[in-house]
């Protein structure tokens, strides 16, 4: 199988980094092709300009690659921290200019967006690992874990995908060498649920 990896995070030695490389090792361990992408280190442009906004094309050979390898990808794991509930904005920017309507999703026939879409990633399964340095009781009982909320209904349901889990490894800040060896072994078992080896 495909699967695409899209890594937001601007340290290169952050435990996101680490997340990234545990699932792109167990993946190809696995069998499977790994398309990865650290947005930081490649530079990824999330502004999306007047114009592309405005016709669904874009001119930048990285978008137009990301579009490319996300319409091919049999699965999708997304890495990144939790920054005031949200994905960093280069992040956003990714799903803002790479998961474009006639790419990722699209309506019927005479719907002016407003309906129904309808999902065209070919992907079934999505796979979310976050870290953050909210408790678990706030993150759900005071903000309503608004980070489920974007990537499992407002992102991959609307392009289609329906088998979504999502991974929070918390609290990082005051972790010790321990948790995150454990933290890195529930990595390695959710990439193994969803994406055994072929």
């Amino acid at each position: 199988m495909k699967i695409s990896v899209i890594v937001g995070h601007p340290y290169t030695g952050s435990l996101n980094a680490g997340i990234a490389q545990e699932v792109t090792d167990k993946l190809k361990e696995n069998g499977h092709d790994v398309m990865y992408h650290d947005l930081y280190q490649e530079g990824f442009n999330s502004v999306i300009p007047a114009a592309e906004l405005v016709s669904d094309h874009s001119d930048d050979k990285l978008v137009l690659l990301h579009q490319q390898e996300i319409r091919e990808a049999d699965g999708i794991i997304i890495i990144h921290p939790n920054w005031w509930g949200q994905p960093p904005a280069i992040l956003k920017g990714w799903v803002d200019r790479v998961l474009r309507e006639n790419v990722a999703y699209t309506f019927p026939p005479g719907d002016n967006g407003g309906g129904l879409p309808i999902g065209l990633l070919k992907a079934k399964t999505a796979l979310v690992i976050n870290t953050s340095n909210t408790p678990k009781e706030r993150e759900e009982q005071v903000f309503g874990d608004p980070l489920e909320r974007i990537w499992k209904d407002c992102i991959f349901d609307f392009c289609g995908i329906k088998i979504f889990d999502r991974l929070m490894l918390r609290v990082v800040a005051d972790s010790t060498p321990g948790e995150r060896i454990a933290w890195l072994n529930q990595v390695t078992e959710l990439v193994n649920s969803y994406f055994p080896e072929e």
